[in-house]
């Protein structure tokens, strides 16, 4: 295993010191390090906390800040948070008007988020993201998993809440754009976890893993390599299936790099896929690029397709100051 680390024990909170000192003008490390939190909090404002397992970066530490998330919590790699993360977290950005939850479609997540709700003391709502279509089954979750979608409802919904929308708008919004967003990935070369130091799965030369989860857990099958077409044309004859958007759809498209990607690959990709969905009469108006919800070295992508009305055109327009996303500031 090569790695730029000093111990595997100590790779999260080094990360996260480094994350902080390097966006001091935004963040803040809650005590302990058990949360990001946005360092100018807006009064009024619902506050929107999200977190899971470490190794997904920038996903979700990476998106604190102005029109999106106001604290993160970090869990060890591939591991939930624990609920008194989510409840100090709460208390330090609730400006006094609620909390909206974002949690991915696992089984710990979902189970941590829910305790840390029910025992916050204020009032709290969730929205789960769910939008990966490849099994929906798997290693970690029952039902479908929340992938690179999650960065979506976060963007939007973040916007909406910066805006001034309350709570319960805020969670039905969610909930939609969930609902209009789906995802597929596809590895190459699997990751390694620093604290196992060898990769999580093997993968054969000529092989790859198509329908593959961010922590690498096993997606539909696996098969040859295959050219940036012919794997574009699965994952989105797989998403626009599901999805089911009417000819003439405007969607958000979001190729997503799994950590060890070029963007001269992705950038194909993206390419690749806006020429199948011009195909299918569906037209990309917003696109997003590079390694946003990553698996730490793994070699892949996934193809995310958000179906796009005017309210979320314009809340996926409005500004956003992050670690990892800015424009329109």
């Amino acid at each position: 295993m090569k790695k730029l680390i000093n111990s595997a024990d100590t790779v999260l909170e080094e990360s996260l010191d480094g994350l902080a000192a390097a966006h001091a003008d935004i963040l803040l490390l809650g005590a302990d390090r058990k949360f990001v939190r946005r360092r100018n909090l807006k009064p009024g404002k619902v506050a929107l906390i999200s977190g899971g397992g470490s190794g997904h970066e920038p996903l979700h530490a990476g998106f604190v800040g102005h029109g999106m998330l106001d604290a993160a919590c970090p869990g060890q790699v591939f591991t939930s948070p624990t609920p008194d993360q989510m409840i100090e977290a709460a208390e330090a950005v609730d400006t006094g008007v609620g909390v909206l939850f974002i949690v991915k479609n696992y089984e710990g997540d979902v189970m941590n988020f829910t305790m840390a709700a029910e025992m916050a003391g204020r009032d709290v709502e969730s929205v789960v993201t769910n939008d990966d279509v490849a099994v929906e089954k798997s290693t970690y979750t029952t039902g479908r998993r929340g992938v690179a979608g999650t960065l979506i409802v976060e963007k939007i919904v973040g916007a909406a809440a910066e805006k001034g929308m309350p709570l319960a708008a805020l969670k039905a919004l969610g909930d939609d754009i969930n609902r209009r967003t789906r995802s597929m990935g596809v590895a190459l070369l699997p990751c390694t976890v620093p604290a196992a130091g060898r990769p999580n799965f093997t993968l054969g030369d000529d092989e790859m893993e198509m329908g593959v989860g961010i922590h690498g857990e096993p997606g539909r099958r696996r098969v040859p390599l295959g050219s940036a077409d012919a794997i574009a044309a699965e994952m989105l004859n797989a998403i626009l299936g599901d999805l089911a958007p009417s000819k003439g759809s405007e969607v958000l498209l979001l190729i997503n790099g799994f950590g060890a990607t070029p963007l001269i690959e992705l950038y194909l990709m993206a390419n690749s896929a806006k020429r199948i969905l011009d195909g299918a009469g569906i037209t990309a108006t917003r696109f997003l690029t590079g390694s946003y919800v990553t698996s730490l070295d793994m070699a892949g992508a996934s193809i995310t397709v958000s179906v796009l009305d005017s309210q979320s055109r314009e809340l996926w327009d409005a500004p956003v100051h992050t670690a990892a996303l800015r424009w329109g500031i």
